[in-house]
């Protein structure tokens, strides 16, 4: 819609261009004029208001001037007629009936170029659309990725604290056995040595000779 509404603005900006820069062109043949754009025109057949009019050119008509005498001109129509018109109601720019076709063609030829140009951004548009598509993808998934290693980090964490625990429980639990067991053998070391003096000792038996 946006792209529409910019390529009408530029061939309306491109038509009053052409339009004003036409009007103001002048023919480079010296010879030619045109009737103006007013009205249609009367014209005589001789140079002054008493002669009688004899027909009429059409507005924005191209005629051939031949000579001037006073207020008229001489010229010679399309049709190959000779007649006179007031040099007022002639003029050296081309008229609208004349430069709208080339208008026309130039405007034609600008809107080509603009739909190329309209088509080639476009084009590079839905490229950067689908680039960026691919990148906000990517991001997602690195993002999504992000969040299971936060996950797998954070139980791996959990777990850790977890055997720390263990192997502290376990240590306190490997230092009482060794208190236990150390005791216990200090203990029964204590005991035989309150019972072995009391035991009665044997005697020798003492070799006799014979």
């Amino acid at each position: 819609m946006q792209a529409t509404t910019f390529r009408f603005s530029c061939r309306a900006a491109l038509i009053g261009l052409l339009i004003g820069l036409g009007s103001g062109q002048v023919l480079a043949q010296e010879s030619a004029a045109w009737v103006s754009e007013e009205l249609t025109t009367y014209v005589r057949s001789g140079p002054t208001d008493g002669y009688r009019i004899v027909g009429t050119l059409s507005a924005g008509e191209k005629v051939e001037v031949l000579e001037t005498s006073g207020k008229y001109t001489r010229v010679e129509s399309q049709s190959g007629d000779t007649v006179w018109i007031l040099s007022d109601e002639l003029q050296d720019t081309p008229s609208a009936r004349e430069k709208l076709p080339r208008l026309e063609t130039r405007v034609a030829e600008l809107t080509e170029e603009l739909d190329s140009i309209n088509a080639t951004w476009e084009e590079r548009v839905a490229t950067m659309k689908q680039n960026l598509d691919t990148r906000a993808q990517r991001i997602d998934e690195l993002e999504a990725r992000n969040d299971e290693l936060e996950r797998e980090a954070d139980t791996m964490r959990k777990q850790s604290r977890k055997l720390n625990a263990r192997l502290e429980t376990q240590e306190e639990d490997l230092l009482m056995r060794y208190f236990m067991y150390g005791g216990g053998v200090a203990g029964a070391g204590l005991l035989v040595g309150l019972i072995v003096p009391h035991l009665p000792r044997r005697r020798k038996r003492r070799d006799r000779w014979f």
